[in-house]
């Protein structure tokens, strides 16, 4: 996997969008293009799912700061109130929970992968939602692992 400080420096001039617009915008796709300019202050061009993925970061980010200048109870508690859906959880699973987030936003701001910790937020959330809609207490049947199973 290749983190945020092992990419190229991506800068262009701005007349490399006008002579080879669709090589920038390719690269822009991969990887935030820096965009110099003679005129003005420089600008970086970026992918929407980059710019969404750097925004829902943030967010989770200020959810987590407000958790940690709240001193009353435990990390789960204090996350509870910042993500009631954590609620479904086990107590047990609180506790992992808050850990997780808190692992994966760390993560994710030392690499520069939003990804990172919306991919551990999600999937907790989803398997709290799981939870609450009843799914959680179905008894399962596993194979045994030298059973074969014929395609359907």
């Amino acid at each position: 996997m290749i983190t945020a400080a092992e990419l190229p420096a991506a800068t262009r001039r701005s007349s490399d969008l006008s002579k080879h617009s669709a090589e920038v915008f390719a690269e822009a796709e991969d990887h935030p293009v820096t965009v110099t300019r003679r005129d003005g202050e420089a600008l970086v061009l970026m992918s929407q799912r980059e710019a969404e993925g750097r925004s829902r970061l943030l967010n989770f980010a200020a959810q987590l700061i407000t958790v940690t200048l709240d001193e009353n109870g435990s990390l789960a508690a204090r996350m509870t109130k910042a993500f009631p859906w954590m609620l479904a959880l086990s107590p047990a699973d609180r506790e992992t929970c808050a850990q997780d987030l808190v692992d994966a936003a760390r993560a994710s701001f030392s690499t520069d992968q939003p990804h990172l910790a919306i991919a551990e937020l999600t999937s907790w959330k989803e398997t709290a939602t799981a939870i609450a809609a009843g799914l959680g207490s179905a008894d399962l049947e596993w194979l045994d692992d030298d059973e074969t199973v014929e395609r359907p």
